[in-house]
């Protein structure tokens, strides 16, 4: 940076030479009016030849000047005539002197060149260009979803022409009827352009009515298709993809980028279009009113876009940040609702408020700076929008005095000025607006595009299924902690029409090798066969039907208990469920219940004891006849007679392939296998006599476990 600005002070000191040189030859004496337009050629000109004098030099010193360089060299050399350019078109009067000129030069050049560089340095422009790459692809997409709501969107915008058409027109004729009003009074004249102001009014109103409430539609359409959308991707995603992203983040992405980046066409392109056709519509009418008043006011333009684009820069940063924050406090939130039993249980009430109030905290730290940059943002606005309208004042009297301009005219040209400068406010703003709803889309995308690891793309659904399963020297490990091996080389036949029993110590791998079979995880290493045919070739929700599991904590979902134990079978006869709860030993408590089948179970079924819900869970289970049974555990909250029940329901079915995780003893007992697992490998299997016989892990394991 500093050597940047030692070569430029170098290219400074050549470039007065040349200055006053080149004036002294090429622009003697000052600024005429009668040979104006030949020395404006002759200072264009003169910029032109120090330009190429003053970048050579640079070039020599440097190898080839630097981005900084350019800016701050060609800024100082075109910056006089651009002036000079401009104050001739406005006033048609005398420049400064040429030195005091020269030195304003140097000093507006050097401050808004390491403005410039400041607020853009270079290293950031390949970083910027790919962002608004990004964004510009990402917005795409957003339009294309809109594809079912064209009608509604077309329509809108043929209404938002309409509005915007009448309210350009509503300034103009409060001018002309200011002016009937001062000259001599004419009711023909001022009747005209009053009906003139009601009906554009009235049609205004009319369209800008009718356009909202479609962009309104198009919006609720949107956000609600693109949630469905992002829920069903969800929902599709391997237990592995919960375990490493935070309930907040998904709540968040339902709830809130979702919502706005429905807005992200149907609103934000909505403001962008009217303002803009209506800023052209103004624009027009202006310059037919005074374009001297017109040029000064566009020279508001390139400043109010440099303020916004510093001020998006820092808005979508702190934005990003609250949104993150916010998907942290409600995962807070979440935690502590859940686990609610846990948290009365150890008596932490207080610090899980003081968490939960920590993360409020830096939510509200990050709002609070967004709204200081906001604040700043508006109120440099205000300012310069004031010291423009100061000017427009004052130039326009000026004006006025010389009979270039009405009275009517400039109060028309006024109020045209107020809007327009709110127009160019919000075109630049909305840039911003649609980058934030665009940065929304990207994280709602991001999980629209993911595919699950664990492949549910399988076709293969046979007419008959023997249940014969093999694990095929596995190896996993869990994606939150994948250089802990949870299988090594494991290997396990289960046969069909026997029971097996996996029993081990707590952190062995039992429930490991259940999450498998069930397809909640893809091992990294071997296969798992069903019927001799790898998991991942069968059907997704034949599979499922086939090989059904009940845990040892079950989850019921808020609805009637008909509608938990035929969870995921669509219509079910209330005799087919009924039959499953007998089976389950639930058919008992499920009668005295006050609505019997269609009693609500409340949220997570917490209207239920825990033994109830384990009969629900086993009747949801065996209501699909699978051939292959998982029991992880089920039998630890039911009762004797309850667990006599279920015991002879499974029996009944010699063909089925039941595979059990338990800690009771007289469960495992009449298991066919029994199949110790300890550090992710199977260390013995055996029938009961057969193990206690080696008096081997099992034997040991029993007298501690189960003794």
């Amino acid at each position: 940076m500093m050597r940047c600005v030692y070569i430029f002070a170098l290219a400074v000191c050549v470039d007065f030479i040349v200055y006053h040189v080149l004036e002294d030859q090429l622009l003697p004496g000052k600024f005429h009016q009668e040979d104006k337009y030949t020395s404006l050629l002759r200072q264009w000109v003169s910029s032109g030849i120090r330009w190429v004098i003053s970048y050579g030099v640079s070039s020599l010193v440097t190898n080839g000047a630097s981005v900084f360089l350019k800016r701050m060299l060609t800024t100082h050399c075109l910056l006089g005539s651009v002036f000079w350019t401009g104050r001739m078109l406005m006033l048609d009067s005398h420049p400064l002197e040429k030195s005091s000129f020269w030195l304003l030069n140097i000093l507006a050049t050097a401050s808004a060149g390491i403005f410039w560089e400041l607020s853009c340095p270079d290293e950031s422009c390949q970083s910027d260009r790919e962002k608004k790459a990004t964004s510009r692809l990402l917005f795409k997409r957003v339009i294309l979803l809109h594809k079912p709501d064209t009608i509604l969107i077309f329509g809108a915008f043929v209404f938002l022409v309409l509005a915007v058409l009448c309210e350009t027109f509503i300034p103009f004729y409060t001018g002309e009827v200011i002016d009937i009003l001062r000259s001599q009074y004419q009711w023909n004249d001022f009747l005209t352009a009053i009906l003139f102001m009601g009906l554009f009014s009235l049609g205004s109103s009319i369209s800008a009515g009718c356009r909202g409430g479609l962009f309104m539609c198009a919006i609720n359409s949107f956000a609600c298709r693109v949630k469905v959308k992002l829920f069903g991707s969800l929902v599709s995603q391997e237990l592995g993809f919960y375990e490493t992203t935070k309930t907040g983040d998904l709540t968040s992405r339902l709830s809130t980028d979702s919502d706005l980046m429905a807005r992200a066409v149907a609103l934000n392109v909505n403001v962008l279009l009217r303002t803009f056709i209506k800023t052209l519509g103004m624009l027009s009418l202006m310059v037919s009113l005074s374009w001297k008043l017109t040029l000064l006011m566009l020279m508001e333009t390139p400043l109010t876009g440099l303020i916004q684009n510093i001020y998006d820069t820092f808005y979508q940063k702190l934005s990003k940040e609250v949104q993150d924050s916010i998907a942290r406090s409600s995962d807070a939130a979440v935690e502590a609702v859940s686990g609610i039993r846990t948290v009365r249980g150890f008596k932490t009430e207080k610090s899980e408020s003081s968490r939960y109030d920590a993360c409020l905290m830096e939510t509200h730290s990050l709002k609070t700076r967004r709204d200081t940059v906001t604040a700043v943002y508006l109120l440099v606005r205000r300012i310069t929008e004031v010291a423009m309208k100061v000017a427009v004042l004052y130039y326009g009297r000026l004006i006025i005095q010389s009979g270039q301009m009405s009275t009517g005219n400039l109060v028309s040209f006024i109020l045209y000025q107020s809007d327009l400068t709110s127009n160019i406010g919000t075109i630049v703003s909305i840039f911003g607006a649609i980058l934030n709803s665009v940065s929304a889309a990207g994280k709602v995308f991001e999980y629209l595009d993911r595919k699950p690891e664990v492949s549910t793309e399988g076709t293969l659904q046979p007419d008959s299924l023997k249940g014969h399963i093999q694990y095929h020297n596995l190896t996993f490990s869990y994606p939150t902690r994948p250089d802990q091996k949870v299988l090594k080389g494991f290997s396990l036949e289960l046969k069909s029409g026997q029971m097996t029993a996996l029993v081990g110590p707590s952190g062995g791998g039992k429930t490991t090798c259940v999450s498998l079979l069930e397809r909640f995880y893809q091992a990294q290493e071997g296969e798992i066969l069903l019927d001799g045919h790898p998991l991942q070739n069968y059907q997704h929700k034949y599979l499922h039907r086939k090989v059904a599991m009940v845990g040892q904590e079950p989850v019921l979902f808020s609805g009637s208990v008909k509608d938990n134990i035929a969870y995921g079978l669509g219509e079910c006869s209330l005799q087919r469920i009924q039959g499953a709860a007998h089976k389950a030993n639930a058919h008992g408590f499920i009668s005295q219940l006050e609505k019997g089948y269609d009693t609500d179970v409340g949220e997570r079924g917490g209207l239920l004891s825990s033994g109830q819900k384990q009969r629900i869970a086993i009747a949801r289970a065996l209501i699909r006849e699978p051939q292959v049974l998982i029991l992880d555990e089920v039998t630890s909250c039911l009762d004797t007679e309850s667990e006599q029940v279920v015991q002879k329901t499974l029996t009944s079915r010699p063909n089925q392939t039941l595979l059990v995780i338990a800690h009771r003893l007289k469960t495992i007992e009449r298991a066919d296998q029994i199949v110790v697992i300890d550090n992710g490998t199977v260390i013995e299997k055996g029938t009961h006599k057969e193990l206690m016989e080696k008096q081997g892990t099992y034997y040991r394991l029993k007298e501690r476990l189960f003794s």
